[in-house]
């Protein structure tokens, strides 16, 4: 497929997109609105608010223009692929929709995706697939789901747990890989933030429950830092708790504090606790004070490989232009654009590497 027919076809996949997310609730959206509930039946974790804001994250990549931009990128992508290659790619299941960005990589420079979906979010990617095969038959032959991975593959990606990852090293070492851990996103203040800056900071604590790997799962705030501001201006979030695994993990996690003897301050549906460690448990927020912010840059620096992305205000930002991370805007944790690659490495080249070869 030539790429300005892939890049037609993804665009029409958006307006589709666009047109549910404007009119959800539309009986003409039936088809939509059945695979959110098949994929909320199956996973406690998908709830349809956060089926639609994964719907929403992946919206802005879906047109002309932002496509053409990326592919831009990479002159290789300007001649049409005669000989795709097929690369596996096995896929993790935290988030709704969280595979779709190698998905849509693969594609897009005219491959072959074979995807080992995980059984916590099966159904989303293959109605979307199916999608894209009614807008452009030919897509039918780049896109298989697989329950076993091939050994016909030329590479695999797969995303796991620090533990599933050595696993993959291991087992994939004489294959061309891509290998994702565990990472986590952090925030850094410095006290002068709103509260309206505060609270964005809470849609990236938040949201999908904190079980995205650019959710905020620590906060770095200076020596002397009240974090009674904080808790004021996440108020409006308290509703997450009325989400029965939340509140059973909050629950547990705020019990096992209480027993251990330590010291932590929450609000009814967050934990917040002083601890060095950036993942933290679910419904529970880690913090660390920082005296200099110059240090703390170095300190994080030396961890880049166990952090996502780092969220701060624009002035924060610029003291930290120097960081090997990507820093973002508080509440934009969950909104990458398409060349922001998860753990920093770059699927397309990777891909273009393994094509040339073959």
């Amino acid at each position: 497929m030539k790429p300005t027919e892939a890049i037609k076809s993804f665009n029409k996949l958006g307006e589709q997109v666009r047109e549910f997310l404007n009119d959800p609730t539309s009986a003409k959206h039936e088809d939509w609105n059945t695979a959110l509930r098949l994929a909320e039946q199956q996973n406690g974790w998908f709830t349809r608010a956060n089926i639609l804001s994964a719907l929403r994250g992946i919206e802005p990549w879906l047109n002309t223009a932002m496509l053409e931009k990326w592919a831009a990128m990479y002159p290789e992508l300007a001649k049409e692929n005669t000989k795709p290659i097929t690369i596996s790619v096995v896929m993790a299941g935290n988030i709704p929709l969280v595979g779709f960005h190698d998905f849509l990589c693969i594609l897009i420079t005219g491959n072959n995706v074979q995807a080992k979906l995980s059984h916590a979010d099966n159904i989303l990617l293959t109605f979307i697939a199916k999608k894209l095969i009614s807008i452009e038959h030919e897509w039918e032959k780049h896109i298989q789901f697989i329950e076993k991975l091939s050994s016909s593959a030329n590479a695999i990606i797969a995303t796991g747990s620090n533990n599933t990852a050595r696993h993959f090293e291991y087992y994939f070492r004489n294959v061309p890989h891509i290998i994702r851990k565990n990472r986590n996103g952090i925030a850094i203040l410095d006290g002068t933030e709103t509260v309206e800056e505060l609270g964005k900071l809470g849609e990236d604590i938040f949201g999908y429950f904190g079980l995205g790997c650019r959710n905020i799962s620590k906060m770095y705030v200076p020596d002397g830092y009240d974090l009674g501001i904080f808790f004021r201006a996440i108020e409006k979030f308290q509703d997450v708790v009325n989400h029965n695994k939340y509140a059973n993990n909050y629950t547990y996690n705020r019990t096992i504090f209480l027993m251990d003897g330590k010291i932590f301050t929450d609000n009814n549906f967050l934990a917040v606790i002083e601890d060095k460690a950036i993942p933290s448990p679910i419904a529970v927020l880690h913090y660390e004070k920082y005296k200099d912010l110059s240090v703390l840059g170095k300190s994080l620096s030396e961890q880049k490989e166990h952090i996502q992305c780092i969220a701060t205000s624009e002035k924060v930002a610029k003291k930290l232009s120097n960081l090997p991370i990507p820093v973002v805007g508080l509440g934009e944790t969950q909104s990458p654009k398409l060349w922001d690659y998860a753990d920093g490495v770059d699927v397309i080249k990777f891909i273009i590497e393994q094509f040339n070869k073959n």
